[in-house]
């Protein structure tokens, strides 16, 4: 990934693959409860970003099944998506600090 900040989707797509290997549906509810509701991914837009992100390596397909007569893959974050994913939650967290910090909230009031 380049070093400009992360979209927002692809961010909560990686955290959703996160802590365990998820197929499509799974994913797109998942991102939704990351999200707290704000973030639905509809059905074309899911697919077409776990395709680009199997395509930059950030993500493998884990396992394939039919279910229903239907092919469904898992997936899995790589060791450069989990790496990639680390670094952008230390950068988003760096920034919040920052503006904690400006803003004075919780401890000694900014100064001008």
């Amino acid at each position: 990934m380049s070093e400009r900040a992360m979209q927002e989707p692809t961010l909560l797509l990686l955290t959703a693959l996160a802590d365990e290997p998820r197929h499509g549906y799974a994913i797109a509810r998942e991102v939704e409860k990351i999200s707290d509701g704000r973030v639905g991914l509809r059905t074309g837009t899911l697919y077409g970003a776990l395709e680009r992100l199997l395509k930059e390596g950030l993500i493998e397909v884990h396992a394939e099944e039919v279910v229903d007569s239907r092919l469904r893959r898992s997936y899995t974050l790589t060791d450069t998506g989990r790496e990639t994913l680390a670094a952008e939650a230390r950068r988003i967290a760096a920034t919040a600090r920052e503006a904690t910090r400006r803003l004075g909230v919780g401890g000694k009031p900014a100064t001008a």
